[in-house]
């Protein structure tokens, strides 16, 4: 009876399991249902997303739009890669890169100040302790860090301290199989040591800062923010994120180490690396920094689907809600996602981006993104040739995913040809009647 009562248990929790992540899904529409004109809209996206591949942007893309809450748009172009062997599927997964700043570091600190644990304008070194001994950091405040505000290095290319001027792996630091001090997985077949991010972590409270106090993006910090949100939590980083987003917003794909979860999606390519990993970057984090932190970091090394990112930017635009539940205070959202320093010409908010200031005076070809998105929104690039954004005012999330760095990072081409305020603006300009 015990047995059975236990078995009867287990099936209500998968069937629970099955309906909530079914609830998560947002629902899809006709794009006529908005007010667009669908075969404005798919003639001009075929044509910049065609455009693209034929001038080498990228190999294959997908868009997802969603308006009022619903998909209105989502389509995939191309191919993994230039052989043209693997279609883009809609259900693919991407290395999200710097995407991973405002989906994984930054609702963990969101989430700390919605609870009071951190304060946005005391000194930083109020939590991390190693900068109340230096005097180049001791008063720089979470809001100007977050703001890219404080005048930190932008990067630091740890990459340097594990190869030697021969370009191979100093074995102190990076080994072929993994062992007891070298559990941290960076690619196939490199292992790095486990003490390693303490040598990461020094040479960042060592860096230097500006002291001129001026908008200059720096990613340095969240390299720090998930040891940072242990140390206040008490829980491992990854797990936080999981239990309090990705498993109650219902994102199956987003996590860290798409390797080891086994997921029927593809995952896309990134770079042919020909420094580091020796082959073409493929089910483990394309950012070297990441990768030395074994793959999970603040700065990047997330991976997800476009639905997946659509539900976490359809929670941010709705100031912290989604299916119901709420993940953070309105004033919360309100405050990170506003612009903090405009009077130093600085458009950023806390952590997210924001639109070029007089953005919606601008032409196209100068605007970022596109013109006609609110001074509301706000959203973040990744560099492996992501994009999302979020447009409260206009109702309207924007997820474009590209492998752009492949086969090699060089290429600007999806810069150059402004792809994505391209595709953006057509869902604000393609109004039925209007054309």
């Amino acid at each position: 009876m015990k047995k059975q009562q236990q078995t009867k248990i287990v099936l209500t929790i998968l069937l629970f399991s099955v309906l909530f992540s079914f609830a998560q899904e947002l629902p899809k529409v006709s794009i006529t249902k908005v007010g667009l004109d669908s075969v404005l809209v798919y003639k001009k996206v075929d044509s910049i997303m065609k455009l693209g591949i034929k001038n080498t942007a990228f190999p294959g893309a997908q868009l997802l739009v969603a308006k009022d809450s619903k998909i209105i748009f989502h389509k995939a172009y191309g191919y993994h890669t230039y052989d043209s062997l693997q279609k883009v599927q809609l259900t693919d997964i991407y290395d999200v890169a710097s995407v991973t700043k405002i989906t994984a570091a930054l609702p963990a600190l969101m989430k700390l100040y919605d609870e009071g644990k951190i304060d946005l304008d005391v000194p930083f070194s109020t939590y991390w302790k190693p900068w109340r001994h230096k005097a180049n950091k001791k008063h720089i405040t979470l809001r100007e860090i977050l703001a890219h505000q404080a005048g930190l290095a932008p990067y630091i290319v740890f990459l340097n301290d594990v190869l030697k001027k021969n370009g191979k792996l100093k074995h102190r630091f990076v080994k072929n199989k993994p062992s007891k001090k070298f559990s941290r997985e960076a690619y196939n077949g490199l292992y790095v040591k486990d003490r390693f991010k303490y040598k990461m972590y020094r040479k960042i409270n060592r860096s230097k800062v500006s002291k001129e106090k001026k908008y200059k993006y720096s990613g340095l910090t969240f390299l720090l923010y998930p040891e940072l949100v242990k140390q206040i939590t008490g829980v491992d980083y990854n797990t936080y994120l999981q239990q309090n987003f990705y498993t109650p917003l219902g994102l199956n794909t987003m996590g860290f180490l798409p390797k080891n979860k086994k997921y029927a999606n593809a995952i896309v390519p990134t770079e042919i690396d020909t420094v580091f990993r020796k082959e073409l970057t493929h089910n483990f984090v394309h950012d070297e920094n990441a990768a030395l932190l074994g793959g999970i970091s603040g700065n990047a090394g997330l991976f997800a689907s476009a639905t997946d990112l659509a539900k976490i930017m359809q929670m941010y635009l709705n100031y912290g809600v989604y299916n119901g539940k709420r993940y953070f205070s309105n004033a919360t959202v309100k405050e990170f996602t506003r612009v903090q320093y405009s009077e130093n010409n600085n458009k950023r908010g806390l952590g997210f981006d924001k639109p070029t200031l007089g953005n919606d005076t601008l032409p196209l070809a100068k605007a970022y993104p596109a013109p006609e998105v609110s001074k509301e929104s706000f959203g973040h690039a990744g560099f492996t040739g992501t994009f999302v954004w979020a447009d409260p005012k206009n109702n309207m999330v924007f997820i474009f995913l590209s492998n752009r760095v492949y086969p090699t990072r060089t290429n600007r081409n999806l810069y150059t040809l402004n792809i994505r305020p391209a595709l953006q603006q057509v869902f604000y300009t393609s109004k039925k009647g209007t054309n």
